[in-house]
């Protein structure tokens, strides 16, 4: 798939962190790109200075999400490629200790149920969601309408202490590629997933500051390089990924070899 100005293109979580490095390539290569995102004041001015279009979108909300697709296409016309990084978790161990009774508590089926919704549920929603509007444009040379990339995370292979949620919904996010690419194959839309490491977003560059120690420890953990993916290069497999039309149906790990202990 060729990306230049001809391209429509919308990143999820677009305004920060793995997604704003996404929506900084395809803009470089000329796609025009919206951004969807709960923050706005960030995401405007993001979109601003990108000449991106911002969409406020809450991908939990069937309505929201309808309504942001419905927004970027009037803008930039129907998106011939998706890109899913947003996503919502609640962390915990299924039985930890409580310290308030000094016995034990579980993860509620509620916490796992909403994290369901903000990591598994919605990568399904903003995917299916986008197909169903890819399914209407004319084909490449290839019999391709568009590609959809899903965020997972090394932890759906190697899910740590506290991430049974997290780890658990990802893997399930690596599931939806395969029967989802098989489902869109004579369509002409491909959906891969991208699990990446420790990547040095916002989140994780607060340990520079507030713990130094760990965040050597965290570069140290790297097998090579030693250091934390930069958002960059996260950037530069989705961008491989909408180009290579052969790249379908797949889940690919970037992490730096990085295999995760369980704590």
């Amino acid at each position: 798939m060729k990306i230049d100005s001809s391209l429509s293109a919308i990143v999820t979580g677009g305004a920060s962190g793995l997604g704003f490095a996404t929506v900084r390539a395809l803009r470089a290569a000329g796609a025009k790109v919206a951004i969807f995102d709960l923050n706005e004041e960030l995401g405007r001015r993001v979109a601003e200075e990108q000449g991106a279009t911002f969409v406020k979108v809450d991908i939990m909300s069937e309505e929201s999400a309808l309504a942001g697709f419905d927004a970027a296409r009037a803008a930039n016309g129907q998106e011939q490629v998706l890109v899913h990084c947003a996503m919502f978790a609640k962390g915990g161990k299924t039985v930890s200790k409580d310290k308030e009774t000094g016995g034990f508590k579980r993860l509620s089926t509620e916490d796992y149920a909403i994290s369901a919704q903000g990591i598994l549920i919605a990568s399904y929603r903003m995917a299916s969601i986008s197909a169903l509007g890819m399914a209407g444009l004319e084909p490449d040379e290839d019999g391709g309408r568009g590609t959809i990339v899903l965020t997972s995370s090394a932890a759906a292979q190697d899910g740590q202490i506290g991430q049974v949620a997290y780890g658990s919904l990802k893997a399930g996010v690596n599931g939806l590629v395969l029967p989802m690419a098989r489902d869109l194959m004579d369509l002409g839309i491909r959906v891969n997933s991208i699990m990446p490491g420790i990547f040095a977003t916002p989140p994780m560059m607060r340990f520079k500051e507030i713990n130094p120690a760990m965040w050597d420890a965290l570069n140290a953990s790297v097998p090579f390089p030693k250091r934390l993916g930069n958002p960059d290069e996260f950037a530069s497999l989705v961008m491989e990924l909408v180009r290579n039309s052969y790249m379908n149906g797949q889940t690919y790990r970037i992490d730096g070899a990085i295999r995760m202990p369980p704590r």
